[in-house]
């Protein structure tokens, strides 16, 4: 009842922080410099007047501001200004799925080989294997995406003629496996670190030495007794993953030419298109916000000693 009590207040809560997070990024978009109408040839004045008339730009800010909130209540996202033809949400539901794809993948490929290296390295602590493990560890967090994927993109791609550099065909697993790569390294060798710490730690607790001494099979001690306890840092990991999986594919769906909602993004920050980067602000972050949810039923899950109170 307390767990049901706090997700519900949680989900409660995440109202006001979605309409916080509009708010300034509505307020700060308008305030750059440069428009969504401004291009490297000037229109003339009549022209742009009809412009910012058609799509209420010749309105104070704060009267703007209340239709655009007007219309979020009622699931509008408003239309692009720059992608003519399609609104944000037909933008948004067109991206999401390759984003959500691509994240999830790497999400869950971070997960198991991260935990799978952490675990190896250790039971196999201070041995060359252990710290071999933790090099490839720190070079994954150390290369940033820019780099590596085109770097696998030369090696895989343009030298062995493996995989396609770039580019985007519905339904092709091709497409997805260097930007899923490229997207999993960071987070996999940030959860190896930190499972590797947390299973030495276990491996230190009274119950499990006991467990050494009863003669139990050193599969089963891990398996059964040391793995759920040491996988607690690591569900309080996934909200920040997942951040920074979002925040790579920023770069990563740029570089690869995938249509998801981080490819939307960058090119409406730089297109100054107010409506399209506000739609996928938001999905970001209740995306964030949901993933927080996880986070917390996770750990609730893992440790039964932990109970979540509203």
């Amino acid at each position: 009842m307390h767990n049901f009590r706090y997700f519900f207040g949680r989900l409660c809560g995440a109202i006001p922080t979605l309409l916080a997070i509009v708010t300034i990024t509505f307020f700060l978009i308008r305030l750059a410099p440069g428009g969504p109408f401004d291009q490297e040839q000037t229109l003339p004045a009549d022209v742009l007047a009809n412009l910012n008339a058609a799509y209420g730009l010749n309105e104070p800010m704060w009267r703007q501001y209340l239709h655009y909130i007007g219309g979020l209540a009622h699931g509008d996202f408003g239309p692009s200004f720059r992608y003519k033809d399609f609104t944000v949400t037909e933008l948004i539901a067109q991206g999401l799925p390759v984003s959500a794809t691509l994240g999830a993948i790497a999400i869950l490929i971070a997960t198991v080989a991260g935990v799978a290296v952490g675990t190896f390295a250790a039971l196999h602590h201070k041995s060359i294997a252990d710290h071999a493990s933790m090099a490839l560890a720190v070079a994954g967090i150390a290369i940033p995406s820019f780099v590596l994927l085109p770097a696998l993109g030369l090696l895989f791609g343009v030298t062995l003629h493996w995989l396609p550099v770039a580019g985007w065909t519905p339904g092709s697993a091709a497409d997805l496996v260097l930007p899923v790569v490229t997207l999993s390294l960071p987070p996999l060798a940030y959860i190896a670190r930190l499972t590797r710490g947390s299973m030495l730690e276990v491996l230190q607790s009274p119950y499990i030495r006991t467990a050494f001494a009863k003669g139990l099979p050193r599969g089963t001690i891990v398996m059964r007794h040391a793995l759920r306890p040491a996988l607690i840092p690591v569900a309080s990991y996934l909200a920040p993953a997942v951040a920074m999986v979002m925040t790579g594919s920023l770069v990563v769906e740029t570089i690869a030419g995938l249509p998801g909602i981080g490819r939307y993004l960058v090119q409406g920050a730089l297109n100054r298109d107010y409506t399209l980067v506000l739609g996928m602000v938001i999905v970001y972050s209740a995306i964030l916000i949901f993933m927080g949810l996880v986070a917390d039923a996770a750990i609730a899950w893992l440790d039964p000693r932990v109970r979540l109170e509203a």
